[in-house]
């Protein structure tokens, strides 16, 4: 919003460049092509091998809630989140902690992402302990965002072609190695996406619930609105675009993995599986490529969320949501949110040490989740508000995407619960001592009439 009336006082505003391809592109980079693969190990061990369908039921409740995310971005075209369109539509409270729910989200990403460079570090390693890593890669991440280095756009771009070229390597070694092998019966092509031996609904669905993850990043093609090319329309074809090829790609990166790895077989190292599947299609070449590939990846992502982690905690400062003496200071020389980048990467080490890789991804997915369900309700409220029963195939989708997110929401772990909702519990405090005198909150106050 700040953004939005600073242009319109100095008569600049963002160049409408980005088409349709360049929105989708942007979306893929931002979730990354390798996305289902850090994940692979613990949805494999949850669903009991059933990762591609878990993968493609996730699918279901991703595309009703990016066509919700669309249509609410056509709404508010000057770029939002789903804070925003909760607070509008819903009640500012209610999108006070929808935005704290994403909060967690953005403090959790760089604490899975320590947690899986440490594994991956071990396969090149493994005589340095697991602790030394996890420190090693605390620190590191917070060290170089507080010397502010970022990576540029050029760079992402750069390292997810790189990240395409190994995914066009691994499946290729895959191939191959399915080609060597004796004659299959027809079944055992089946079987990644049903195993009567080995299924369980509700194994499935708690699978599904983790390869959510999966998915994570794809509305960030939201705030890209005052830059795209006809807007109205491209942003929400690219959303659920973008949705759609992720699902196709991982489906495929996780299906072929499947017919490679034996059921039943225990991975060496469930966080890194998807780098043991490499190793046995490819030899040792295709093990260290993916393992470096995807450290490379994973470091560049901790360094970008816990920056954006620091930023969003120094934004709900400044707007008086939180205590802004610590949260909302800026460092004078190197103008970067310096209390906020040590607090998080202490978390970042203290949740390494404690958390597993899974339970951080159940964390992360507790937050999303309740986000998505807030954006499809949203979109109902929207669409009834429009035109009532006329727009009931609106408001259908939105219905049908917040049931599903519920449905996969009820299926994390006991552990996620308790956690999230103490963070929930935090967040309704700081809500009461700080959130309804926030300038943030009173904007939307204002905007939905409340």
């Amino acid at each position: 919003m700040q953004g939005a009336t600073g242009e319109a006082a100095t008569g600049v505003t963002l160049k409408r460049s980005l088409r349709f391809r360049d929105l989708v592109l942007y979306g893929i980079i931002l979730i990354q092509p390798t996305a289902p693969m850090p994940s692979f190990g613990v949805i494999y061990q949850e669903a009991r091998g059933h990762v591609v369908t878990a993968i493609l039921c996730a699918l279901v409740a991703m595309l009703f809630t990016s066509m919700s995310y669309g249509r609410m971005a056509r709404a508010y075209p000057q770029g939002g989140s789903a804070f925003l369109y909760v607070g509008r539509e819903l009640h500012p409270s209610l999108g006070y902690i929808t935005g704290w729910c994403m909060a967690m989200d953005y403090i959790l990403n760089p604490l899975i992402c320590t947690i899986w460079s440490a594994s991956a570090a071990r396969n090149f390693l493994p005589e340095i302990p697991y602790t030394v890593w996890a420190v090693f890669f605390a620190a590191l991440f917070t060290i170089l965002n507080l010397r502010g280095v970022e990576t540029s756009a050029r760079i992402n771009a750069m390292m997810a072609a790189a990240l395409g070229v190994v995914i066009l390597l691994v499946v290729v070694s895959i191939l191959r190695y399915l080609f060597l092998l004796p004659h299959q019966p027809g079944a055992f092509y089946a079987t990644p996406f049903y195993d009567p031996k080995n299924f369980s609904s509700g194994a499935l669905f708690r699978g599904t619930s983790i390869a959510v993850l999966t998915y994570i990043g794809f509305d960030g093609i939201s705030t890209l609105t005052d830059e795209a090319k006809e807007p109205g329309r491209n942003i929400p074809r690219a959303i659920v675009a973008t949705c759609l090829i992720t699902g196709v790609l991982a489906s495929i990166e996780v299906y072929l993995a499947q017919l490679v790895w034996p059921s039943g077989v225990a991975f060496p190292n469930v966080d890194t599986a998807y780098v043991s599947v490499a190793g046995r299609a490819g030899g040792a070449f295709m093990f260290a490529l993916v393992n470096g590939a995807l450290l490379l990846a994973t470091i560049g992502s901790g360094m970008a969320s816990q920056l954006g982690a620091g930023r969003l905690l120094l934004a709900m400062g400044q707007d008086g949501a939180i205590p802004g003496r610590f949260f909302g200071a800026v460092h004078p020389r190197n103008r970067i949110p310096r209390n906020n980048i040590l607090l998080i990467g202490a978390i970042c080490l203290a949740g390494a040490l404690v958390f597993s890789y899974q339970l951080g991804t159940e964390l992360l997915n507790y937050g999303a989740l309740l986000a998505f369900m807030g954006v499809n309700l949203a979109s109902t409220v929207l669409a009834w508000r429009a035109g009532r029963f006329m727009q009931w195939w609106p408001i259908l989708c939105s219905l049908i995407g917040f049931a599903v997110c519920l449905f996969i929401w009820l299926n994390l772990g006991h552990l996620a619960y308790i956690a999230g909702t103490g963070w929930a519990a935090v967040g309704i405090l700081c809500w009461l001592a700080y959130g309804r005198r926030s300038a943030g909150l009173k904007k939307l106050q204002t905007t939905s009439g409340g």
